[in-house]
């Protein structure tokens, strides 16, 4: 593994350099007969690896400053294993419920032939579906393969720019495919390449929350209490590791809001589910209840999309003080561009920001990455910054704001990576890569699961989660 791209990253999250030597890579090289694990063009490997290991790496530094209250106190060896890397970065894709795959991506989600060029759509939930086909002025009729040729009909014949503001204007979600430069030269792309990768802030001088239990269970979180905010993937990566590593989290939803019922059995691992509508008055008593003891809250909403109950970092931290809010979004956030507020996903991201182009094939059709790795990489890598920012608390208090964004991540893999992919290794001394070797079954109220282990390991570190995941929605909202 090549430090460089690690201990940089572990420098943006504000670690001690020093630290950097306590990680290691498994002595292993695997390949999938294409070129390694997580073949692309972009450093997609060195993404993984890296996230995944300043991760580990903040939840061995997190757990041994909180057994030992000393900044002196040995923080244990972090391992990094290329395959338990990348089958977690494609964990969706892994995950059998009582032998079923997954539903994936919908029929109107994918890309399509426009007057001049190609537009990315995202129409896996029902609401942005019909706001998709309402902008097109599609009827929702018939089949989903009429329905895709009607679609394409209507894109053939118009410009994927004005389609993108016209989707986004209904409230759909729909990007032009647009080439690296032509990102850089977008306001959007500029305004995000000015952002840190890890955005962080101290917002008072409010005391260290006590833990109900430091220092025990059975991993660097025990005792920690998680509000999970966060939907599809990024976000939900990122509490399912706080939960591995012992912390007790939280998920909350609105009742009136369709999720994934698939992407819930692969993020919810260690996690309880609670269903809260906080535009009532019980609802947003029950989750003040819970805010009152919470020690993290994860947010990954359309920002701007939770400050009408009170839930900007600024206001949770006045009522909660010591918190720390981790926020979440697709382009940057308020502020940042024209783009900062706007829903996003991963698909979108990299067909706007040129990852598509890059990974296109001769014929000029895009192409995408091997796993939706900004998603699970922004997910470790948002992780890593709660943990470290638990961990500068103990020497210093103060509630703590940390942001991070998909399209800056797709920034880091295109510009930040740079120069630090390694050789391919000799024939001789590759191993075959079967999943299989990091899949693990659970059984559960969902049913048996097959799924991935999780990558984020260090010496003396959670081996597995303590629960399945459970029904959706179906766990009281008060903490254990």
């Amino acid at each position: 593994m090549d430090q460089r791209s690690w201990a940089r990253l572990w420098a943006a999250l504000g670690g001690d350099p020093g630290l950097c030597e306590r990680v290691r890579l498994v002595p292993r090289t695997c390949t999938d007969g294409a070129g390694g694990v997580l073949p692309a063009r972009l450093p997609v490997r060195e993404l993984a690896r890296s996230t995944v290991a300043v991760c580990a790496l903040a939840a061995a530094e997190f757990g041994a400053r909180s057994v030992a209250g000393s900044t002196g106190a040995a923080v244990p060896g972090v391992g990094v294993d290329d395959g338990a890397v990348a089958t977690a970065f494609v964990s969706e894709r892994h995950l059998r419920i009582d032998g079923r795959a997954p539903s994936t991506f919908a029929p109107l989600s994918r890309f399509w032939r426009t007057d001049g060029g190609w537009l990315r759509t995202h129409a896996n939930y029902p609401h942005h579906r019909a706001r998709l086909l309402s902008a097109l002025g599609v009827p929702d009729t018939g089949g989903d393969e009429a329905l895709v040729a009607a679609v394409a009909d209507v894109l053939a014949e118009r410009r994927a720019e004005e389609v993108e503001e016209a989707v986004y204007a209904a409230g759909g979600l729909a990007v032009a495919v647009r080439t690296p430069g032509q990102w850089s030269a977008h306001p959007q792309g500029a305004a995000v390449a000015r952002l840190p990768l890890v955005g962080t802030e101290r917002l008072d001088d409010a005391p260290t929350l006590p833990l109900p239990s430091p220092g025990s269970g059975p991993g660097a979180g025990a005792g920690l209490r998680v509000l999970d905010l966060t939907r599809v993937i990024a976000g939900p990566v990122a509490t399912r590791t706080l939960a591995l590593l012992g912390a007790d989290v939280l998920r909350i939803d609105s009742p009136h809001l369709p999720e994934s019922a698939d992407a819930h059995a692969d993020t919810g691992f260690g996690k309880r589910s609670a269903l809260l509508d906080l535009a009532s008055r019980s609802g947003r008593a029950s989750f003040e209840e819970l805010l009152g003891k919470a020690h993290v809250v994860v947010t990954g909403y359309r920002p701007g999309a939770l400050d009408r109950f009170g839930l900007a970092a600024g206001e949770l931290a006045g009522r909660r003080p010591g918190v720390v809010v981790a926020e979440l979004s697709a382009w940057g956030g308020p502020g940042v561009g024209p783009w900062g507020g706007r829903r996003g996903f991963d698909s979108l991201v990299q067909a706007a920001s040129g990852i598509a182009v890059t990974e296109g094939g001769p014929d000029g059709e895009p192409g995408v990455l091997p796993a939706q790795a900004l998603d699970h990489g922004t997910g470790y890598l948002l992780a890593a910054a709660v943990l470290r920012s638990l961990t500068e608390q103990r020497g210093g208090g103060g509630s703590r704001r940390v942001r991070l964004a998909l399209a800056r991540t797709a920034h880091w893999l295109q510009h930040g990576l740079e120069g630090t992919r390694e050789p391919e290794e000799p024939d001789e001394i590759r191993e075959p890569y079967d999943p299989a070797d990091w899949l693990d079954e659970t059984a559960g109220p969902l049913g048996r699961l097959c799924h991935a282990v999780s990558p984020v390991a260090y010496d003396g570190g959670p081996e597995g989660w303590t629960r399945p995941p459970g029904r959706p929605g179906g766990d009281a909202p008060v903490w254990e």
